[in-house]
């Protein structure tokens, strides 16, 4: 008897635990306010997915594991607020044998632009730049290019300026090979103007292409010039800080490197550390990347995540107004654009599914998100209160759409 009261004083500590932190935003839809972790290795599910299921997810990383896809992998799953699954797998080091740890750091390359975009917004909100301003506003060398399509064209004036929009919907022609600084001493101001000298691939606005790393770096230069900050200090103490992201950021503290995954690729008949191209500075002190580079864990990341599906607030600290999240996360460029995937459109700085079976995805229509080159990935699904992070740093075919069919099969 004494037992079964405890285990019920319990479960109703546990119900109060996860409906105090709710909180009533977009037309009166139950948000919450802040995010709970969960203790030790329990899973908690609450309400609508399946605890059972849940546990294929990581049976999905440990066969990847033993297929030598990856070395191992932190996985993260929230619902309504409360972490329902969160998982490290696997090694972050072969050679050394360190376990996979659940505050593992990763370098999550490309899962910096929405970071990126969330700060030109803030910007946007402010009145101090529109999406529809040309980016020769901020870089003056930005004004009058020229746009080449193939290496065999003749160069022509560009039709007309490229707009910020552009830059965060990845329609401004600017060069989409990945282009990073090779001396140590450079920053976004002194690199970023070098690419204006750089005909455009395609008219402004025609057609979609990703901009592996100068779009967003771009992005990242106007920030600079706009808020008269560098780019790492605006996101501190504009973004990270306010978040409580406190493992987040461009560089890291020596107790931190040593919490920082190794990157691994594919080799015959395992993995081998990857090689980054000689000469690229690629941790150039003074350059920090609006579209790379951010260094961080699946719990920091998802105070982010988590932060833009409650409308732009967390923990009582709002960054963004809810109609510019839903501005952020609606279609501004259709799969019909030459460029797209069919049912997946793109918004400011994230992905946004259209039409699940045409996508041929588990996903919701409306999730949103977007992966890394390293293998990272993590989406927002509004409708069904829901965020998922997948944290590897091997780049596996196949894996980060597994990890969607894992995660979304689980829902009931």
């Amino acid at each position: 008897m004494r037992s079964r009261r405890i285990a019920l004083i319990g479960a109703a500590v546990l119900v109060c635990g996860l409906t105090s932190g709710l909180v009533a935003q977009n037309g009166g839809v139950a948000r919450a306010s802040r995010v709970s972790a969960i203790p030790a290795e329990r899973t908690y599910t609450g309400g609508s997915l399946s605890a059972e299921r849940l546990q294929r997810i990581g049976q999905l990383i440990d066969r990847r594991i033993a297929a030598n896809d990856i070395a191992g992998g932190v996985t993260l799953v929230a619902q309504r607020g409360q972490i329902v699954h969160l998982e490290a797998r696997g090694l972050m080091d072969i050679d050394s044998h360190k376990p996979m740890a659940r505050d593992t750091l990763f370098d999550v390359a490309s899962m910096t632009k929405p970071i990126t975009a969330v700060a030109i917004l803030m910007l946007v909100e402010e009145g101090r730049l529109r999406l529809t301003d040309p980016v020769s506003q901020f870089i003056p060398s930005f004004r009058n290019l020229n746009v080449k399509p193939a290496a065999d064209a003749q160069a022509v004036p560009a039709a007309r300026e490229i707009a910020v929009r552009d830059l965060l919907t990845h329609t401004s022609g600017i060069v989409s090979e990945v282009k990073l600084p090779r001396d140590p001493t450079e920053s976004l101001a002194h690199f970023i103007p070098t690419f204006a000298t750089m005909p455009l691939e395609f008219q402004p606005g025609t057609r979609w292409k990703y901009s592996n790393t100068v779009g967003f770096d771009t992005l990242a230069r106007i920030v600079e010039v706009v808020s008269g900050q560098n780019f790492d200090r605006f996101l501190r103490e504009r973004i990270f800080t306010p978040l409580g992201m406190k493992d987040t950021g461009h560089r890291l503290d020596e107790a931190r490197t040593a919490r920082l995954a190794t990157m691994y690729e594919a080799a015959a008949p395992g993995l081998r550390r990857r090689q980054l191209p000689d000469g690229v500075a690629y941790d150039a002190p003074a350059y920090f990347g609006g579209g790379w580079g951010v260094k961080t864990t699946a719990q920091d990341y998802l105070r982010f995540a988590q932060m833009l599906l409650n409308g732009g607030e967390l923990d009582g600290k709002r960054l963004l107004a809810p109609r510019t999240v839903e501005l952020m996360s609606s279609v501004h460029i259709p799969d019909t654009l030459p460029g797209r995937q069919p049912g997946e459109g793109w918004g400011l700085g994230v992905r946004v599914i259209t039409d699940l079976g045409a996508r041929n995805t588990w996903l919701s229509n409306g999730s949103y998100g977007w992966n890394g080159a390293f293998g990272t990935r993590f989406w927002i699904d509004p409708t069904k209160d829901l965020v998922a992070i997948l944290m590897v740093q091997t780049p596996a075919m196949g894996l980060g759409a597994d990890f969607e069919t894992a995660v979304m099969q689980a829902v009931n």
